[in-house]
């Protein structure tokens, strides 16, 4: 089975990742930020991946070692749950609308990580997440996935903004973590 359980434990948090790629898209998301949870219970969802995260940070100085310590944790789930990539898709791929709003990802499990972030926030939060935050989680994710991230979205509403990003990453990454009966070949 392709699964992963990380531990991370720091001075400022310990996080519990469980993450089964080939699930229905059951999720338990717990990481004391109301609206990273519902981002994450997106990517589960759409990713058709069973996820569960859960976080016990010092939210009480800010979220920042919160949402940079899942997704570190998150992309070495995804990692490991990958194994040695034989027969997956490896690039994956979503353009997605969201009323006013449209994004456009694109992920590549190649073993090397780079982010290309285009995208601007006008509000300071979105719920209770730092909008700072975004860029940050998906770079930490990127680095420790070990895979190649492209993100852009436009439009006017931020909250749809964020939100149809999640949702196209997810769509990409089930995308990519595909696996063809019968293929066996390393994707290079």
């Amino acid at each position: 089975t392709r699964s992963a359980a990380v531990s991370r434990k720091t001075k400022e948090t310990e996080v519990d990742v469980r993450l089964h790629l080939d699930g229905n898209g059951t999720y338990k998301n717990r990481t004391g930020i109301g609206f990273f949870d519902h981002m994450l219970d997106q990517l589960a969802k759409h990713a058709g991946c069973d996820l569960q995260v859960d976080v016990a940070g010092d939210l009480h100085v800010d979220e920042h070692h919160t949402i940079e310590d899942a997704g570190i944790a998150l992309g070495e789930a995804f990692r490991i749950a990958l194994g040695d990539k034989r027969g997956i898709e490896r690039y994956g791929f979503a353009i997605l609308p969201m009323d006013d709003c449209l994004a456009q990802v694109a992920i590549d499990f190649s073993g090397r990580s780079w982010l290309v972030w285009e995208a601007d926030f006008r509000r300071e939060k979105i719920g209770d997440m730092p909008t700072e935050m975004f860029s940050h989680f998906f770079k930490s994710f990127s680095d420790h996935a070990q895979c190649n991230l492209n993100l852009k979205v436009e439009g006017a509403n931020e909250h749809h903004k964020i939100e149809i990003l999640f949702k196209a990453f997810a769509r990409a990454i089930r995308m990519a973590v595909e696996r063809k009966p019968g293929n066996t070949d390393l994707p290079t």
